[in-house]
């Protein structure tokens, strides 16, 4: 009876549950730039189901978004409007940089063209030109890998990139130490002049 129980009980940890879930839900956001969005596209369809990671419901608003795949090549004209969806995308969110022209520009080595690594984080890279639809789920496993293992190691924390957003909402308890630091600092150039 014990081994019954052994074998077909499972316990984990909160934690390990709520990544596994969190890893499971991605919902991307559907932003095509160019030719790589008919390979991201196709990743809905019956060959590739990405319905089997949770997937599957592509997101048309950066409010219900996780992730963002910036598929195609960037023009220095669109990368702020870019930046600034994914900026009102809601917190943990991902990037995927997908094709060579939004990795590091591809054929277009000109002035017009920026690689997405200028102008907001990426989580993964995926090359080719245009990747195939196998790639790109490859990359979607890679980056649910990272979620699951620790979805609070974004990008930021990685890079010490607090204060970064482009909107920045303090709580309280930030505001008044940023007052108390502000204050601190007065006090010390007033010590200093006299």
């Amino acid at each position: 009876m014990e081994q019954h129980v052994r074998d077909s009980i499972v316990t984990t940890t909160l934690d390990k549950a709520a990544h596994w879930a969190q890893g499971n839900s991605i919902f991307p956001l559907t932003f095509g730039l160019a030719c790589c969005s008919i390979e991201m596209i196709s990743l809905v369809g019956a060959r590739m189901d990405m319905s089997r990671f949770g997937s599957e419901a592509m997101r048309a608003t950066p409010r219900q978004a996780d992730m963002i795949i910036l598929a195609g090549r960037v023009s220095m004209k669109m990368a702020p409007i870019v930046r600034r969806i994914y900026d009102q995308m809601l917190e943990p969110k991902y990037a995927i940089a997908m094709g060579a022209c939004s990795s590091s520009m591809g054929v277009f080595n000109n002035y017009a063209i920026v690689p997405a690594d200028k102008f907001m984080p990426v989580d993964v890279h995926i090359p080719g030109c245009p990747p195939r639809p196998e790639a790109v789920v490859y990359g979607i496993l890679k980056l649910r890998k990272m979620i699951q293992d620790d979805p609070t190691m974004a990008w930021r924390d990685r890079y010490r990139a607090h204060g970064t957003e482009e909107t920045k909402p303090w709580s309280l308890d930030e505001l008044e130490e940023r007052a108390g630091r502000a204050a601190e600092l007065e006090q010390r150039e007033q010590d200093a002049r006299a």
